[in-house]
Parts: C-alpha cells; sequence; structure tokens
C-alpha cells in the first residue's frame, strides 16, 4: 500500500491558517511551528513560501488589507442607488463571519496586534482612512449631508464588531433609518 501523501499547501493556506490562529489566540500564536501542527504539516512549508517570519506577518497584514478593503467593495452593486450600497456596506461589515478567514473575531484581534506592532498599526491606520473615505463619499452620493455620520457609522461597526454583538446589522440599520 503507497504511503498517504498530504496535499501541498498554498501560501495562502498559511496565511488563512495566520488569520484563524490570531482570530483564536493573538498574535503569539503567529510562529511556523504552531501554524505547522495547526495544518499537521512540518515547518519547511512555512520556509517554502515564506523567507522568514517577518515576510509571513508582513504578507499576512497586507491580505488583510486587500480583503478588508478591496475584498468588501467589490460586493457592492455598482447598479444600486447610493444609500442602497450603504445600506449593503453595513450589513458586509458587521455580517462577515467567514470562519475560514478568523471569523468576527479577526479584526479585534488585529486592532488588538496594532497596539503592539507598530507595522500593523500603520496597516490599521491606513485602512482606517481608506474605510472612512469611501464611507464618506458614499454617505455625500446617498443625501447624507450631516458631516459627523461617517465617523459614528465607522465608529459603531467597529465597536459592534469588537463586542461581537450577533445583530449588529440591525442596530447599524436603526443607526442609518435615523441619519
Amino acid at each position: 500500500m503507497a504511503p498517504k501523501t498530504r496535499p501541498r499547501l498554498s501560501a495562502e493556506d498559511w496565511l488563512m491558517a495566520g488569520f484563524r490562529a490570531l482570530a483564536r489566540s493573538g498574535p503569539s500564536a503567529l510562529r511556523a511551528e504552531a501554524l505547522a501542527r495547526d495544518l499537521g504539516t512540518t515547518k519547511g512549508s512555512f520556509y517554502w513560501h515564506f523567507a522568514d517570519l517577518p515576510d509571513y506577518l508582513s504578507r499576512l497584514v497586507q491580505l488583510w488589507e486587500d480583503r478588508a478593503f478591496d475584498g468588501v467593495v467589490a460586493q457592492l452593486d455598482p447598479t444600486a442607488p447610493p444609500r442602497a450600497r450603504l445600506e449593503q456596506l453595513i450589513e458586509l461589515a458587521v455580517g462577515f463571519r467567514d470562519p475560514s478567514y478568523g471569523g468576527a473575531a479577526l479584526e479585534p484581534a488585529l486592532r488588538a496586534w496594532a497596539l503592539a506592532s507598530p507595522d500593523v498599526a500603520k496597516a490599521v491606520a491606513r485602512m482606517d482612512a481608506r474605510r472612512m473615505a469611501y464611507l464618506a463619499g458614499l454617505c455625500r452620493d446617498a443625501g447624507i449631508n450631516d458631516p459627523d455620520a461617517p465617523d459614528a457609522l465607522y465608529a459603531m461597526a467597529v465597536g459592534l464588531e469588537t463586542l461581537g454583538v450577533r445583530n449588529a446589522h440591525r442596530t447599524m440599520g436603526l443607526l442609518l433609518r435615523s441619519i
């Protein structure tokens, strides 16, 4: 009988494992050995894809930046009126629960990591700025002229996500209907 061969892991498999580990256990879980154990493989596979741990961490944060903005905006219906796109955005922002990507705990874990890592803090600041600019434009297009509305919507979305509120989309919908 031939020995069982494991499927080859891609760099993305390692990165997704990192998101899950970060969400579950924080940044201390982002070590080659711990991730290899979680994936049922050896550290050699890790070093096949990444030069070292700093390379891995950098690519992990970059993938989060790509997915957490571009991936979300790409899901919005470009033909929908601005107010409907704003509602879609809110639903996506507070409803994202993909467990393969760390689930609802990923972004709060990233924000906690940013408190101890200047590089992660810069990435979170870039993400916040991109999201706020996009949200402000969408609010303006939707006829919401209160200059504090984008800040309030974003703060509530981040807060509800951090608190893990299960019906966050309903709460956000209430706020949106009031502005």
